[in-house]
């Protein structure tokens, strides 16, 4: 799914070069669910950002279902990250004047699909996470669990061949976070790929992989017996 092979970022700010990521190299299998964890500067964001193709490297390479990535120019960029990639954001990112039903739509604007069956693919993915009765509330309607349930089904709307979360239950309290990985566990479970940036150990726990990262370099890449993961 996934081979990063020596990959770098570095940033140039006055005199200074901060290198954000310092030669990255891992692989993610189909239907893997990893966590990057690290304390703050440790490179994980930065990692995320240029797995989901919003960000490009200084150095190395990213393939991503055979295609490499790290060369494409941006308009490539954004026809992966429409296509093959599914984003879950800590703030939501969802549009707040439009329903929960056209937040989810939002992705299938960009193909030639017709508005009647953007809302039915919508409408299923609702469905599918527990919003089928919540599908004409605002952002503003709902329950940061709820929010963070339409942004999973957005996330999910175009199939993509692996889901990038940044630290989805950060703005959660303890009963909705569970909630919302019990959702990414389904998912997992339905064969979905999911790549995690969480501080949280107890969120980490629910992972069958965990690499942890400081100073822009991986310091630990472990796997976890079934029986020690959280269900």
């Amino acid at each position: 799914m996934i081979k990063v092979h020596d990959l770098k970022k570095a940033y140039v700010m006055g005199d200074i070069t901060v290198r954000a990521l310092d030669g990255v190299s891992f692989e993610v299998a189909p239907n893997d669910f990893v966590a990057i964890m690290g304390s703050s500067g440790s490179g994980k964001s930065t990692l995320l950002n240029l797995l989901g193709c919003l960000d490009t490297p200084s150095g190395g390479s990213y393939i991503l279902r055979g295609h490499e990535v790290s060369t494409m120019n941006d308009d490539r960029l954004a026809r992966i990250r429409n296509k093959e990639i599914g984003f879950v954001f800590q703030t939501f990112n969802l549009l707040p004047r439009s329903s929960a039903l056209d937040n989810v739509a939002l992705p299938l604007i960009y193909s030639r699909i017709s508005r009647d069956e953007r809302n039915k693919r919508a409408g299923k993915m609702l469905q599918m996470v527990g919003l089928g009765d919540r599908m004409d509330h605002r952002p503003s309607e709902m329950s940061g669990g709820q929010r963070q349930r339409v942004a999973v089904a957005r996330a999910l709307i175009n199939d993509p061949a692996i889901i990038l979360a940044d630290e989805p239950t950060g703005n959660l309290d303890s009963t909705t976070s569970k909630e919302i990985m019990d959702l990414f566990v389904n998912l997992h479970r339905r064969g979905n790929t999911v790549v995690m940036v969480t501080h949280e150990e107890e969120i980490a726990a629910y992972c069958h992989r965990v690499i942890r990262m400081r100073d822009g370099k991986i310091m630990t890449d472990e796997r976890r017996p079934i029986e020690e993961v959280s269900a």
